[in-house]
């Protein structure tokens, strides 16, 4: 373990690396994000991984979603990233689960973090109601087109965002990645023991002119401070 993770250990020592195998983590989604996700946290040490998806692989899923090939369409996406990480990951403990968070949740399997990695506000919403309860922090995290938001989330109340069902526009698969990678830093920063600004709302986007954006914004922590 000293050799693969040998520059890991010169950046933060053997014992914060060594703690990273008993950290436990969810994702909940396997798509563009989630694929991103796993194979970042599981090549970074993370003791146990959960995936968390009812999909299946479809042909239109794969330009952005890095762990999945043709061969794959049709397959349960949690169980091909499932492969993919054990494949790449010799230290991490993966198990798959092929449906829904609120499924997932009656399990009751302890974790140290909830990652979001699903497609509309509906779930993010149930999987923080979820997360409150327990008192577990996650990771809110959307893309569409050439935006991006990304938020550890800890007593930050979501009735900020207006819960409703809409079909999200297009999207390419670099922006996916970007997102994907600010969450996985997140996370490990967290499960290393470093400080990480929670409650922080990150947009990352690219203007009319094709720039680069990151704008910040402090998340309301009470009900009746939502915008």
């Amino acid at each position: 373990m000293k050799e693969f993770f040998n520059r890991q250990i010169q950046l933060w020592g053997e014992k914060t690396q060594e703690g990273l195998q008993d950290k436990s983590v969810a994702i909940i989604g396997c798509g563009g994000l989630g694929s991103s996700l796993a194979l970042a946290l599981g090549a970074s040490g993370i003791g146990q991984i959960h995936l968390v998806d009812f999909d299946e692989v479809s042909r239109h899923n794969i330009h952005r979603q890095i762990t999945f090939t043709l061969h794959d369409e049709g397959r349960p996406k949690a169980l091909v990233n499932q492969e993919a990480i054990t494949k790449r990951c010799p230290f991490v403990e993966v198990q798959s689960y092929v449906e829904g968070f609120e499924e997932f949740a009656k399990r009751e399997i302890p974790v140290d973090l909830i990652l979001d990695a699903t497609d509309n506000l509906p779930a993010r919403a149930v999987i923080d109601g979820y997360a409150k309860e327990r008192g577990i922090p996650w990771i809110y995290t959307s893309v569409e087109e050439f935006n991006a938001q990304v938020c550890f989330m800890e007593e930050a109340s979501f009735d900020a965002f207006r819960v409703t069902e809409r079909t999200p526009g297009g999207i390419a698969a670099p922006i996916v990645m970007m997102a994907a990678s600010l969450e996985a830093n997140l996370a490990l920063r967290y499960l290393a023991g470093l400080p990480v600004k929670k409650d922080y709302l990150y947009y990352l986007f690219f203007d009319e002119e094709g720039q680069y954006r990151v704008q910040g914004f402090d998340m309301p922590k009470r009900k009746s401070d939502a915008v």
